[in-house]
């Protein structure tokens, strides 16, 4: 290509894949970030509330105005299911295309690793094996919920938050167990 010429398609498609790798190398350093896989799960999220937001919008769903005591039970809710998903042992089925055993953890819980024989694999076993990542698609699902289905969503929120607080009783019970045994 002389000076005079200007790049065609084709190189400024190279060009910005080229620089696109680039920023992805220099982002992860010398740690393994499934960059693309990430990618691709934010664009399956996003997609889904779209959807989701279109069709309740053409349908006339009104969204829900959640008082003081639905963000609450939501919070107790999320929080359990993301953990029973995330860490339970009885859900490593779910987790087992996607995740390693590393090790026990909490009470009833496991210690997993994602496995990382693709991005994708990778960026979903991270999802699957981090509650806290897992919250924003169980309080999506729940506010989703609110506007398709609200009676059963408030029976299923409000299942879940009571089983947080049984947890709590349970761990608070077994602190004092352990503080009056000495």
């Amino acid at each position: 290509m002389g000076t005079s010429e200007k790049p065609s398609a084709k190189e400024h498609a190279e060009r910005a894949v080229h620089a696109v790798k680039e920023e992805v190398e220099t982002y992860r350093g010398d740690e393994d970030r499934p960059l693309g896989g990430y990618a691709i799960l934010m664009s399956i999220y996003l997609t889904l509330v779209g959807t989701l937001s279109a069709v309740a919008a053409k349908r006339g769903r009104p969204l829900p105005r959640p008082g003081a005591g639905d963000l609450v039970v939501t919070a107790l809710a999320s929080h359990k299911f993301s953990r029973i998903l995330s860490k339970a042992a009885v859900t490593s089925p779910v987790r087992a295309p996607f995740t390693r055993f590393d090790g026990p953890g909490g009470p009833a819980e496991v210690m997993e690793q994602p496995r990382t024989s693709s991005r994708i694999r990778h960026a979903v076993g991270e999802l699957l094996a981090c509650p806290f990542c897992l919250d924003l698609w169980t309080v999506t699902a729940l506010v989703f919920g609110l506007v398709y289905a609200p009676g059963l969503t408030r029976l299923v929120a409000g299942s879940f938050a009571a089983l947080t607080g049984a947890d709590f009783l349970h761990l608070a019970y077994a602190k004092a167990q352990q503080i009056a045994e000495g």
